[in-house]
């Protein structure tokens, strides 16, 4: 239920101060990767995250977003195995 509210809308869900600024660079760098700007950076070092750490995560969520660009290019269907969210959070 948990991460079903964060996939969701990550800002309804009881995130710390720190999750919630990766969230929302997350989110940016998703939906507007030419916005971004030096402040974006300098937001998640005031939350306490260092240079190596924004590193892993901007390559993280980068990843996410060329893997995600190519199954949709390449029209990829979803395993048979993988249930909607809705179905695994009535089973929980």
């Amino acid at each position: 239920m948990f991460v079903h509210r964060i996939a969701s809308d990550w800002r309804l869900a009881r995130l710390s101060q720190v999750d919630r600024g990766l969230c929302r660079y997350a989110g940016k760098l998703t939906l507007e990767p030419s916005a971004m700007t030096e402040r974006d950076v300098e937001e998640l070092r005031e939350l306490g995250l260092d240079d190596a750490l924004i590193h892993d995560a901007t390559q993280v969520i980068s990843y996410f977003n060329y893997i995600n660009r190519v199954a949709d290019a390449l029209h990829v269907e979803v395993e048979d195995f993988i249930r909607p969210w809705e179905q695994k959070e009535a089973i929980q």
